[in-house]
């Protein structure tokens, strides 16, 4: 058996229901190609492979990926002994769209969404186990103070269910946080229209200073582009928290 690492954060899942449940999330998207990042010990791996998906894993542990190679054949040519943050995933399927899952490893989990984002045009659906509290932030509602960064960007492309929490004592080792399980489906939108780099710099600049209003976190952009509606607009009255993901859109518009 392979012993979990704590050098990559693993916490192999021993609950088959649990493994089932999760395979579950991606029911309607049986027809595109699948991801799984971080199969360890292939507890999701196997209810995937029963339901038929053309299937390929990453992992970056050696140990994992042997064990994985020994105990289920079906994944011969298709266990990706690599990093998923630094995999080139355009020509993954041949180019074509496919889903990703997975049981995340929690201190790279935000990294791994913010990949997503890079390739939202080919990656219809994501789905897996994250730490709780990054969860929560995921699918979190403007006005509340889990609502930030991730919560903008990724709503923007992405609508978000918090699926179910997961106990601790379901994985070994068991995590000090408790996990839950999220499904990410893309949205209509195919593109924003304002500039996307210009909008993600607002974003993360306007929650780097989450306590003070817009009109003086943002004030280097206003300095560089003194527009008169822009200045007079009320939503710079207001502190990040307190907007919708299209506001930030529209303060984005008033930039340019």
């Amino acid at each position: 058996m392979v012993k979990p690492k704590k050098s990559l954060g693993q916490h192999f899942l021993r609950d088959e229901n649990i493994a089932h449940r999760i395979a579950d999330t991606l029911n309607e998207y049986r027809h595109l190609p699948l991801l799984e990042v971080g199969p360890g010990t292939g507890a999701l791996t196997r209810f995937l492979l029963e339901t038929g998906y053309d299937l390929k894993v990453v992992e970056i542990d050696l140990e994992s990926a042997a064990y994985l190679e020994r105990h289920f054949p079906a994944l011969q040519g298709r266990i990706l002994v690599e990093d998923f943050l630094q995999m080139d995933l355009h020509n993954l399927f041949q180019g074509n769209p496919f889903c990703l899952t997975g049981n995340y490893p929690y201190c790279i989990s935000s990294q791994i969404f913010f990949k997503l984002l890079e390739h939202k045009n080919h990656i219809p659906c994501c789905t897996g186990m994250i730490q709780k509290e990054t969860a929560l932030r995921l699918a979190a509602s403007h006005g509340g103070r889990i609502y930030g960064i991730t919560s903008v960007l990724i709503q923007t492309w992405y609508d978000v269910e918090y699926l179910f929490t997961v106990d601790e004592n379901v994985f070994s080792p068991p995590p000090k946080v408790k996990s839950a399980v999220v499904r990410l489906t893309r949205n209509r939108r195919t593109a924003l229209p304002c500039d996307e780099t210009l909008f993600r710099q607002l974003v993360k600049t306007a929650f780097n200073q989450r306590r003070k209003i817009l009109r003086n976190s943002l004030r280097p952009f206003f300095d560089r582009t003194p527009r008169p509606a822009l200045l007079e607009s009320p939503l710079l009255n207001l502190r990040p928290e307190q907007l919708p993901f299209e506001a930030f859109i529209d303060l984005t518009l008033l930039l340019t």
